[in-house]
C-alpha cells in the first residue's frame, strides 16, 4: 500500500512539474516553471525524482525562451542530476537522459564538479540505434525528446536527421495507436528535421495530436516545445 502511495505521489509530481514547464512556455513567465519543484508540496525525495522523469526538460523554458530559471528550481534540478547516476547496466536511453541533463546544467552555467566534468562533451554510445527499425527507432527517439532542441548537436540528433521518412512512418503510426505521448515526442523531433514528406500534413497532425491527447500536460509539453522551435531559437 505504502509502495502504491508513493507512485500515485511520483506521478502526480510529474504531471505537475510537465504542467509547470507547459505553462511557462506558454506565458514566458520564469517562476511558473519551477513551482512543483519550490512550493514544498513535494517531498525532497519525490521532487528528485520527478525530475529524473522529465529530464532535460525541466529546464525547457530556459532554452527556448531564454529566460534564466529560477535559483531554487535549478538546486532541486542539479541535485536530481548528482544523486542518480546511470548505473553500469543502464538502458541507452537513461544514460542519454542523463547526458542531456548535465548538458543542460552546463548551458545553465552550473555543470556538476564531479566527473565527467573533466570531458564535458563526451556522448554516450549510439550504436543501439545502428540499424534500427523505423518502430523501434521512433519509440527511442519519443523517449529522449528532449534532445531535439534548435542547434542540438549530438549522435542521436545525428541518427534523427538521417531517417526523417522513418521518423514520419512512427508518428502516424502512433497517431494510429492513439500513443499520444510518443506521437507528440515524434512530432516534436520532425518539426527539427528536413526532408520531411509534405504529405505527413505535419502541422495538421500535431494539431491532432493536441485535440486528442493535449489534456495530458506530458503530451503537452512536447507539443509546446514544437510550436516554439520552428521560430529558429539558437542555443
Amino acid at each position: 500500500m505504502e509502495q502504491s502511495s508513493t507512485s500515485a505521489l511520483l506521478q502526480g509530481t510529474v504531471l505537475d512539474l510537465a504542467s509547470d514547464v507547459v505553462s511557462a512556455l506558454r506565458s514566458g513567465d520564469h517562476v511558473r516553471a519551477g513551482s512543483t519543484l519550490t512550493g514544498g508540496g513535494a517531498g525532497e525525495g519525490v521532487a528528485r525524482a520527478a525530475v529524473r522523469v522529465l529530464g532535460a526538460d525541466t529546464l525547457l523554458p530556459s532554452v527556448l525562451l531564454r529566460i534564466p530559471p529560477e535559483p531554487a528550481q535549478l538546486a532541486v534540478f542539479k541535485d536530481a542530476v548528482a544523486a542518480h547516476p546511470p548505473r553500469d547496466e543502464a538502458a541507452p536511453t537513461v544514460v542519454w537522459s542523463h547526458w542531456a541533463m548535465t548538458r543542460a546544467l552546463r548551458r545553465a552555467g552550473q555543470p556538476l564538479t564531479t566527473p565527467p566534468a573533466d570531458e564535458p562533451d563526451a556522448e554516450p554510445d549510439a550504436r543501439w540505434l545502428d540499424g534500427a527499425g523505423w518502430q523501434f527507432l521512433t519509440h527511442q527517439l519519443a523517449v529522449l525528446a528532449p534532445l531535439a532542441l534548435p542547434g542540438e548537436e549530438c549522435a542521436v540528433t545525428r541518427v534523427a536527421r538521417s531517417r526523417p521518412v522513418d521518423v514520419a512512418r512512427g508518428f502516424v503510426r502512433a497517431v494510429r495507436r492513439r500513443d499520444w505521448q510518443q506521437a507528440a515526442g515524434a512530432g516534436r523531433w520532425l518539426t527539427l528535421l528536413d526532408g520531411v514528406p509534405d504529405t505527413l500534413g505535419l502541422e495538421a497532425g500535431l494539431d491532432f495530436v493536441r485535440l486528442m491527447g493535449g489534456s495530458d500536460p506530458r503530451v503537452a509539453l512536447q507539443l509546446e516545445a514544437a510550436r516554439l522551435m520552428p521560430a529558429g531559437v539558437l542555443l
